[in-house]
């Protein structure tokens, strides 16, 4: 695969990160609101584990996008960056939304069986106690009661993605967990809740597996199945058609009913609903704006990315 310079420089610099930090935090930030305007929402494929910065062949096209597509939506290295994305990871569950409010957090290593050099990776972008702030007063404000975390380490979910769509690490992130509840209507609702914060420039992003998330079928290769494969078809394509209307109520009442949708419990079985959750946050942050899609192939089964600017 011919790897773009944008592409080669991230995976070297996530190689470089197995035996140093090299990126420096900047706590400053020369974004101003009037010159970012409304930040976007992206909700992402993630990947499995640290792959996509092992530079996996299965994840080539994942690889791309993520160091191009995404920073692009982002606006990254413009007027337009967001200055700070609050990012919404599957691999963190509570009872209530849980936010991360330190200025440095450490990396949570929550993958097994990997290189060790995966176990050394580093993302030193800064925290931003100010912006979780703002998001905790947005969530209480819409009767969720957020609670603040400022120990738990940045997850997978978040350096990962991160390491290829931003190496240089210069925009504060905030992390945001999902709820056990596992209920689109309260998820949604939380992206209602953010979906302000994006006129003062803070971006949302989701990051999970929106459209397909089961590592029995994906590792057996029976995701390979035609009929499997026919009713994950008429799932995405449902899928896509429900998160990228623009009108935010339809949207919403919509997403409430996945659960019966054809291909549903193929694509996130019983117990794995997390890695569509930040979807439905993203679905929520969106507002009344048409989303968009793209997708990539990975381990024999096309996964989407959504996004709303």
């Amino acid at each position: 695969m011919q790897l773009s310079n944008r592409t080669s420089a991230a995976l070297l610099s996530a190689a470089k990160l197995f035996q140093f930090p090299i990126f420096a935090l900047n706590q400053s930030s020369s974004y101003s609101s009037s010159a970012m305007g409304r930040a976007p929402v992206i909700a992402v494929c993630h990947g499995g584990g640290p792959m996509p910065v092992m530079n996996d062949p299965g994840h080539a096209e994942l690889i791309k996008s993520m160091t191009t597509k995404v920073p692009s939506v982002l606006g990254l290295g413009t007027s337009s960056a967001p200055r700070a994305i609050v990012l919404v990871t599957a691999h963190w569950t509570e009872r209530r939304p849980t936010i991360s409010n330190g200025k440095k957090h450490k990396l949570y290593y929550d993958y097994g069986g990997f290189p060790p050099e995966t176990y050394r990776l580093k993302y030193d972008a800064p925290g931003s106690p100010e912006v979780a702030a703002e998001v905790y007063e947005a969530l209480e404000k819409a009767g969720l009661q957020p609670e603040m975390d400022g120990e738990r380490g940045w997850d997978h979910g978040v350096f990962v993605p991160m390491l290829l769509i931003n190496p240089k690490a210069d925009i504060p992130i905030v992390q945001l967990s999902v709820m056990a509840s596992d209920s689109p209507a309260q998820h949604y609702a939380m992206g209602r809740a953010l979906e302000p914060l994006r006129d003062s420039g803070i971006a949302i992003l989701g990051s999970g597996m929106p459209t397909f998330h089961n590592l029995r079928l994906m590792f057996s290769g029976a995701a390979n199945d035609d009929g499997i494969k026919r009713r994950n078809k008429e799932w995405s394509d449902r899928l896509t058609a429900t998160v990228t209307k623009e009108d935010s109520e339809e949207r919403g009442k919509l997403l409430e009913s996945w659960r019966e949708w054809v291909g549903a419990k193929e694509a996130h079985p019983q117990g794995g609903v997390e890695h569509f959750l930040p979807l439905v946050v993203c679905a929520g942050a969106a507002g009344d704006s048409k989303g968009e899609a793209y997708a990539d192939e990975l381990m024999g089964a096309k996964h989407y990315t959504y996004y709303w600017k």
